[in-house]
């Protein structure tokens, strides 16, 4: 019985994310037209990841309750599998992207907002649809985890991922800046090169920490080690 809420409860989040990357992509925003669009920006990636992330969950569902009772093992192996994607994508994506967005966006926007959310954006994005984007993937991570027990990589290869991830968008950005001489974020601007590594190496290093933050929360939730 305790299934069911489960599954209606990440077909409704998931609905929620499809809700909030068709009301973003339909704001006519300027940033939208320049160079790498809408995927320039880390709360847009995340929130793809999060509509995957919860998709994959969905479909899980659906699978475990159709396989269920049937002794099929081909149906049963490529049930593991999609357990196991959505395991990987909760351990390296979802959790540590998630909270990294959540938290880092607004520690910047309470010191200053105009370093990563400028007031002209209120113009274009209404207060739901930003909390949409900066705020509720928090709480939804977090019930997710709450509500499923997910096995994580080992560390070594979990960092590693994250790592890759991170320092994947750091040379997005870098890139972008390098064809159009404009930073993603604002806040880049007023940084010298040198302090720009130091922040860089700094944000790798906070999302690989929030990725172990995930999997001792994960183990004491779960309550693995025993």
């Amino acid at each position: 019985m305790a299934l069911v809420p489960c599954q209606v409860l990440r077909a409704a989040i998931l609905l929620s994310y499809c809700s909030i990357l068709c009301n973003y992509k339909a704001i006519d925003m300027p940033a939208h037209q320049t160079y790498g669009g809408s995927w320039k920006f880390l709360t847009f990636i995340d929130l793809v990841i999060q509509a995957v992330f919860f998709g994959i969950c969905v479909l899980t569902d659906l699978s475990s309750l159709l396989t269920r009772g049937n002794d099929s093992q081909e149906q049963e192996r490529q049930l593991k599998k999609l357990i196991a994607l959505r395991d990987w994508m909760m351990a390296v994506l979802a959790f540590p992207v998630g909270v990294f967005v959540v938290t880092m966006f607004w520690s910047i926007y309470i010191y200053d907002r105009e370093l990563v959310y400028p007031k002209l954006l209120d113009n274009f994005i209404p207060a739901w649809l930003n909390h949409g984007m900066h705020t509720t993937v928090l709480p939804f991570v977090l019930i997710e985890m709450r509500t499923t027990h997910h096995q994580y990589p080992s560390r070594s290869c979990g960092l590693a991922a994250v790592c890759t991830f991170a320092v994947g968008y750091i040379l997005w950005v870098c890139w972008i800046h390098h064809i159009t001489g404009v930073w993603v974020y604002p806040l880049l601007e007023h940084l010298s090169p040198g302090v720009k590594i130091i922040f860089f190496a700094a944000v790798t290093i906070i999302i690989n920490i929030f990725y172990l933050v995930g999997e001792v929360l994960n183990n004491y939730i779960w309550d693995t080690q025993k």
